[in-house]
């Protein structure tokens, strides 16, 4: 067996550099790339491997572990999980911050490697900076906040275990049904320790995702459910992108005359312009989906976890005769809600469920009437939406159409948190697959300006716009810098309504009143904060950082800033002052939060007791 002395580092930056993935005869290469921040953790170990590899391996400096994540969950996400970054960071603090990035790939299903820095294996030099001495345990580590979030772990301990943990590693990140964050610790002594690692390890080797067919026996069940129920639904997850079956989706709702509902992950799978798609459903809904789910006796969930955005808290769906068919590469998805399950690829199962269907020739019961009336008038709504003018500032949602109608077909949006998911959700237009990138499974605050460099560097000849909340940005824009670094221009959309609006309006529509949402300051005995707005000039901040930057009150200002911004070559930020409060709710949905049972203040509880009666119709499992 024919060996190459590498230290471990260095064997594992060979061993990315040669994976690949196939799908359907075409590969990929498995990894662009390595981003991250340096530390005693792993300068001289990963640090030392990838200087050394740097002509064969991109290296791209993050600015903060969360953020560099939050690009290569973004980036992997974009690329329908076939390619992806590895992230490394120091020890302790350094690791810990990519926690929450682990959670948003885990909760999302979106492969993502992390390689944090790790305390000394030979224990030696024990407690080294950052070291969390657990006495209890002393084999715990930082890392180990890492277990709940990752779908595969592992620390290593010596040299060799890389072969085996490796191997581990990607068949997780390769799998469609049980993807999601990997972390692989790395003791910084291990890291640079040397071993004869056999060539065959770090040859190319090619990760081949089968389709899983749907079962016979399951399609027969789902043929036989759809066929006794008269107005079914299709309700389109983020499996339809990853499994390529944005056709498929259209071709069944045509066949079988199905309107089309979309999850935040799923949005854009059908463009909204065919007369069968009714866009969101559920929390953020629209009002034609809701209504259409309200009376379906079936519920056709394609790549969809159901969440409770999604069921509007278990209850959306409103007859007592409806039932569920489950069309999931994961079983934990395809058997929830008791439902009829097809463990299968998205785009197989549908391809198998309509030869059979055209064979015994079904159609649903929709009347084309019906359905032209409940699209038409949600489409008048959005345009109402989309006008609306005060003589008092910009309202959210017209602000949305303005930018709606101005970037092209295939420009892609990037948000994540705050009021401005539930918008999109339902007045958002798309035309095209992938124009829609929405991180809702963990809706993640801060992820906006983060995932539209990872994007970009998907996405390079395609413009990029993150549509992001004051409150969002605050928490972390780091990645502006890192995107001027690279040179991938990247147009971040601000809405400042000075403070965290979305669960201000939460809470004030639960009983409570004006209670730490808002940026506003102290005064004197001040318990509430309750005086002025804080004036922050978001535009004078992306300058200073080197960014181009525009500042937006009014509809004309806003237009002539959306025009300048596509004209610049560097990433640009546009400050819009929206007015609190303008956004959309409701339509004919409900979501489910606690509420207190007990309280001094009436309106709490009138709406504990609101609470209590609405709890009665919704399913309990």
């Amino acid at each position: 067996m024919k060996t190459v002395s590498l230290t471990m580092a260095q064997a594992l930056l060979r061993f990315l550099n040669n994976q690949y993935i196939e799908v359907d005869g075409k590969e990929h290469k498995c990894f662009k790339g390595v981003m991250g921040i340096f530390g005693h953790g792993n300068v001289t170990g990963l640090g030392q491997a990838l200087e050394q590899y740097k002509d064969e391996i991109l290296f791209i400096q993050g600015k903060n572990e969360q953020g560099m994540a939050h690009a290569a969950i973004a980036y992997a996400k974009q690329k329908n999980r076939l390619e992806m970054f590895a992230c490394t960071s120091s020890i302790g603090p350094g690791a810990l911050n990519m926690v929450t990035a682990a959670g948003v790939a885990t909760v999302n299903r979106i492969p993502l490697l992390l390689l944090p820095g790790d305390i000394f294996a030979s224990r030696q030099p024990d407690p080294v900076l950052q070291q969390v001495e657990y006495p209890l345990d002393y084999t715990v580590t930082a890392n180990d906040a890492f277990k709940p979030v990752s779908k595969y772990w592992d620390r290593i301990y010596r040299p060799e275990q890389l072969m085996t943990s490796a191997i581990n590693a990607m068949r997780v990140l390769t799998d469609p049904a049980e993807t999601g964050a990997v972390t692989l610790c790395l003791p910084q002594d291990v890291q640079c320790e040397a071993y004869e690692y056999p060539e065959a390890f770090l040859a190319k080797r090619v990760h081949r995702i089968d389709r899983r067919p749907a079962a016979p026996s399951a399609v027969e069940r789902a043929v036989e459910l759809i066929r006794s129920k008269k107005r079914p639904l299709l309700i389109c997850g983020g499996g339809v992108h990853y499994s390529l079956a944005t056709e498929e989706v259209r071709q069944f709702a045509e066949a079988f005359r199905i309107p089309v509902t979309e999850t935040q992950a799923g949005k854009s799978a059908i463009s909204w312009q065919h007369p069968l798609s009714f866009g969101g459903v559920g929390v953020t809904g629209t009002l034609g989906a809701n209504r259409l789910a309200a009376q379906a006796d079936l519920i056709i969930g394609v790549g969809t976890r159901m969440s409770d955005f999604s069921t509007a808290s278990k209850t959306a769906f409103a007859r007592e005769d409806v039932d569920f068919l489950n069309i999931n590469v994961c079983a934990l998805d395809s058997f929830k809600l008791d439902g009829t399950y097809v463990t299968a690829d998205a785009r197989e199962a549908l391809k198998a469920i309509a030869a059979e269907l055209k064979d015994r020739s079904y159609t649903s019961d929709y009347s084309i009437e019906e359905l032209e009336g409940l699209k038409r008038q949600w489409d008048s709504e959005v345009d109402r939406l989309y006008g609306v003018e005060r003589a008092d500032g910009l309202a959210q949602t017209r602000v949305l159409g303005e930018i709606n109608r101005f970037i092209a077909e295939e420009d892609i949006i990037v948000c994540a948190a705050g009021s401005l998911p539930g918008d999109l959700h339902r007045v958002w237009r798309t035309t095209q697959p992938k124009t829609y990138h929405m991180e809702y499974g963990f809706s993640c605050m801060g992820y906006e300006v983060s995932g539209a460099f990872g994007i970009k560097l998907a996405e390079p000849d395609r413009e990029v716009y993150a549509l992001v909340g004051d409150g969002s940005y605050l928490m972390l824009h780091s990645e502006l810098v890192t995107s001027l670094q690279e040179g991938r221009k990247i147009t971040i959309v601000l809405f400042d309504n000075h403070g965290f609006q979305c669960i201000h309006n939460l809470q004030r529509g639960h009983g409570s009143g004006s209670f730490g949402n808002e940026f506003r300051r102290r005064s004197d005995e001040d318990t509430q904060l309750t005086g002025q707005y804080l004036p922050i000039d978001f535009a004078a901040h992306a300058r200073s950082l080197g960014a181009k930057s525009y500042s937006a009150t009014t509809v004309d200002e806003l237009r002539d800033a959306l025009e300048k911004a596509k004209q610049e070559q560097v990433t640009t930020l546009i400050d819009v002052k929206v007015l609190p409060g303008t956004n959309t709710d409701g339509y004919e949905s409900w979501w489910h939060v606690g509420v207190a049972e007990v309280s001094e203040m009436e309106r709490v509880a009138e709406s504990y007791q609101a609470l209590q009666a609405k709890l009665g119709t919704a399913r309990k499992w």
